[in-house]
């Protein structure tokens, strides 16, 4: 383990909570992999307390027991055992995330795009994708909604969301909780939460994670760890309950991430020519990245004010206030060799602040909610492209700063027509407003001003500023029978939107002359840097069961998506001596896809027909199917290449299926587990290319967890890819498909980022 100065900070915040005591919640009567059957999940998916059961939406619900048991380190884990969904770390980073939900998401993080798939915790929703690899600490819940959401709550989201809930305080009596996981790789996790009543009606808590962990590999060319972990997380609240009608909770999270920088595997030798020769390496997890001007930071701040007033015992008003604050500096090394052929070290800072007010209504036949959100919000991005190799000290530097006005009214009703028939009808009217700053210059000399570079400019390509706005309107209606209390069948339909934007990486000097006059008006340069929104209709049809032994959910949809956003780069030869000297980024409202399929989750009690003596035995299930394809994809060129292209980023089959033993040991409960979970072959952009995209993989999971008899003790062992699989999850390209040869720098850049080797944990835990 690396000594670091935020060891020391973790150690005196660990200790302000818990002394010496080693303590964790324990797992509760449901465990990863038991039926619904035994105990009912309630979610807030509908903005009201409902089980999963009734709820007529696909929900994949998860429990903070149930993540524990199954030794889920972060949020990317539930896309193993979540239909239809694609959780990554984005290239070359440890904390920023890319998301898909149904093929619907947004790989790229710099500023000017926004979200296909929303990110809340405690109902804020994260306007930017940084420090969005949420580790699992003092949670109460994970909800994976799929489909497009915003007649419910927070910000329009256009693929599905994912809300994060975490843990209310006991009202009553002083709780105190720690665990300690101990892994391979050097892995050391201390968790502690903890609360204490301060009089009838006001609480005190605070939560605390230092999470550590070796790198996989080795940086051979600056002597770091590669994908190492090195995260301190912290979260404190109040909350006051004058009466039983009132509640407010204040909080405040804050996350710092100091892992080394993640280097790439390259996937071929240096092109020839190159100053020097370098082959493939052996292990994935090794690279020669020697990108090294800044130190890798992640710094995410939030406050947060929620306030809940019963007016009486149908109406309730909510309020949700909060600020946020996040800054990364990284040093992405794109060709990952010594040299700076194409070294890219980037500055992102990010800054919001939404208000959300909802009014709840809830009587004999009639349920819903209406409110207002709006946010402001400012993203700015800066980095260097170092082209070294190209020209010594030759530097493309990009400066783009976002901001982001919007506001939005929305409602969503239930009526029960009869006892077994509802209706659900919704609707949200957005104004969305996008002011871009986009400055791109040349320098010489090397790295610029902001990475304590001596460059200088030397000229100007893009110097832009632009405005524009869209509104929008989205509704949602939908039927559900439930003529028992076993099944609920409904039918819904839900219009999704995602705002348009500027690319913030677009070289306006690289304008098209569209109408052929021979002159590059400001119109034609506002067009070449503007996108449009997107939008999809959903449909979907489900069924959702639950038995004594047996329940399921089935959900098939059907999505028409338009005026996709496809962002992109592509290299530029300036001085046309046959060299990229530089890049434009390239966003186009490429076209329309339809995406069908597919989703299936059950639960089987097992048990019943093998044993008497009370052991349990679980089998669970999780089935994707998904078909999507290009109706129409118009490329930079202006070509519909639609028979040529994928949805990216999205497996057409994910599959995961669990057993679970249960039985008495020691006094205790004693559970084991064994996870399969499969993944069908995925383009990691939508120009299919097999050699950097993943074919299908099957990942291995296993879990044993002892709990004492009055749920104070836990021990478990957690093993994870057990097989040891190799399988890519991100990649950059910047060679020619066909030749291999270099469309920026020399050397080609071709290279991959992988998931998690083989790892094994040990847990220990304590509660009162």
């Amino acid at each position: 383990m690396k000594p670091t100065q935020k060891m020391t900070r973790a150690a005196l915040l660990l200790s302000t909570i818990a002394s010496t005591m080693l303590i964790a919640a324990p797992v509760q009567a449901q465990q990863a992999g038991d039926t619904a059957t035994s105990d009912v999940i309630t979610v807030t998916a509908r903005r009201r307390e409902e089980s999963l059961q009734d709820v007529p939406l696909a929900v994949t619900a998860y429990t903070g027991d149930q993540l524990e048991a199954m030794g889920a380190v972060d949020i990317l884990a539930i896309a193993e055992t979540t239909p239809n969904v694609t959780l990554e770390a984005s290239r070359g980073t440890n904390s920023t995330l890319t998301a898909f939900i149904r093929g619907v998401g947004q790989q790229d993080p710099v500023a000017g795009f926004e979200a296909g798939v929303g990110i809340y915790v405690d109902d804020v929703y994260f306007n930017r994708p940084q420090a969005a690899v949420l580790d699992i600490y003092d949670v109460e819940r994970i909800e994976v909604l799929r489909g497009p959401q915003g007649t419910l709550y927070g910000r329009n989201t256009i693929g599905g969301a994912i809300k994060y809930v975490t843990r209310r305080l006991d009202p009553d009596a002083p709780a105190l909780s720690a665990r300690l996981n101990v892994g391979s790789f050097g892995q050391l996790d201390q968790i502690v939460s903890g609360s204490v009543p301060m009089g009838d009606t006001f609480r005190l808590g605070a939560a605390v994670a230092n999470l550590q962990r070796d790198g996989f590999g080795t940086n051979l060319t600056t002597g770091e760890e590669n994908y190492d972990k090195d995260v301190l997380g912290y979260r404190v609240s109040a909350e006051w309950e004058p009466s039983a009608d009132l509640f407010f909770r204040l909080a405040y999270d804050s996350v710092e991430d100091t892992s080394s920088p993640r280097g790439g595997h390259r996937l071929i030798p240096s092109a020839p020519g190159y100053p020097a020769a370098y082959g493939v390496l052996d292990d994935v997890f090794d690279t020669r990245a020697g990108l090294d001007v800044v130190a890798q930071n992640v710094q995410s701040d939030g406050l947060s004010l929620t306030a809940e007033w019963n007016l009486n015992e149908n109406w309730t008003v909510r309020n949700i206030l909060s600020r946020r604050e996040d800054e990364s500096t990284t040093p992405i090394d794109f060709d990952n060799l010594p040299e700076g052929d194409l070294d890219v070290p980037a500055i992102y800072t990010n800054e919001q602040t939404s208000e959300e007010f909802q009014l709840l209504y809830e009587g004999d036949r009639l349920a819903g909610v209406m409110g207002y959100y709006s946010l402001e919000a400012n993203a700015t991005t800066v980095f260097d492209v170092l082209l070294d190799t190209v020209l010594t000290g030759l530097n493309a530097q990009t400066f783009g700063d976002v901001d982001t006005s919007t506001w939005s009214v929305f409602a969503n009703f239930t009526y029960d027509l009869t006892d077994t028939v509802s209706i659900t009808l919704g609707g949200r009217y957005t104004e969305d407003e996008r002011t871009s700053r986009v400055l791109r210059r040349t320098y010489l000399g090397g790295f610029s001003e902001y990475f304590g570079g001596a460059g200088f400019a030397i000229a100007t390509t893009s110097d832009f500023l632009g405005t524009n706005s869209w509104d929008d309107f989205s509704p949602t209606a939908s039927i559900s029978w439930q003529p028992s209390a076993a099944n609920n069948f409904y039918f819904t339909y839900s219009q999704g939107f995602k705002g348009g934007g500027f690319d913030p990486r677009a070289q306006t000097t690289g304008t098209p002359d569209f109408d052929l006059s021979g002159t590059i008006t400001a119109d034609e340069v506002f067009e070449f840097m503007a996108f449009d929104p997107e939008s999809v209709d959903s449909f979907e049809l489900g069924w959702k069961y639950q038995g004594e032994r047996y329940s399921h959910a089935v959900a098939l949809f059907h999505m028409d998506y338009t005026d996709i956003q496809v962002p992109g780069s592509v290299g530029i030869d300036t001085d046309a001596d046959g060299i990229n000297d530089t890049f434009t980024g390239v966003t186009t409202n490429a076209g329309a896809a339809t995406i069908t399929g597919i989703e299936y989750e059950g639960t089987l009690d097992l048990g019943r027909d093998v044993f008497t003596t009370g052991d349990a035995l679980n089998f669970s299930w999780a089935l994707g199917i998904l078909d999507g394809n290009y109706e129409e994809f118009i490329n930079a060129f202006g070509v519909d290449i639609s028979n040529q292209v994928q949805i990216q980023n999205t497996p057409d089959s994910t599959l995961s299926a669990t057993l679970s033993y249960l039985t008495s040991v020691y006094g205790g409960d004693l559970n084991a587990s064994i996870t399969g979970s499969h993944r069908g072959d995925s383009s990691q952009f939508e120009i299919p290319f097999p050699a950097l995209d993943q074919a299908a993989y099957t990942l291995w999971n296993a879990s044993i967890v002892w709990d004492s008899e009055d749920g104070a003790w836990q021990l478990g062992l957690h093993g994870r890819n057990l097989t040891d699989e190799e399988y890519r999850v991100s990649g950059y390209d910047f060679v020619d498909n066909t030749t291999f040869a270099p469309e920026l720098g020399t050397s080609g850049t071709l290279v991959g980022y992988y998931g998690n080797p083989r790892t094994v944990t040990a847990t220990l835990a304590y509660r009162f």
